[in-house]
Order: structure tokens, then C-alpha cells, then sequence
């Protein structure tokens, strides 16, 4: 891209005991978004962490 932008199409969500669902944060790519989901969903969390990729249209197909 050479519009100035940055793209950041992956996206770490969390999921707590409750079913409520949150973005944690956007990432440039898939290793760094998985990177943060690990380091987050460490022993004694009750929460779930997963890496979506965002498409063109902003959306997540989740």
C-alpha cells in the first residue's frame, strides 16, 4: 500500500466465562496477533483467546 496507511488485518478476540466477546487489538500479521493470544490465555484465565483475519470491508467472518 502506498497511501500512507498501515494495515492491520488480524484481530485478537476474547471470549469470557460469560459468552461476552471482545477485540483485544488489531495486528499486522498472523504471527504477532497469535504471539499476544498465547501470551494471554496463560493458566488460571477463564477466557478464550483466537486470531481472526479482518477483510477488505472492515468485517470479521466470525
Amino acid at each position: 500500500m502506498n497511501d500512507g496507511t498501515v494495515t492491520l488485518p488480524w484481530l485478537v478476540v476474547r471470549q469470557d466465562d460469560n459468552g461476552n466477546r471482545y477485540r483485544v487489538g488489531r495486528y499486522a500479521t498472523r504471527a504477532e496477533a497469535e504471539r499476544i493470544a498465547d501470551s494471554l490465555d496463560g493458566p488460571g484465565h477463564k477466557q478464550l483467546y483466537w486470531v481472526e483475519r479482518i477483510t477488505r470491508d472492515g468485517t470479521s467472518p466470525g
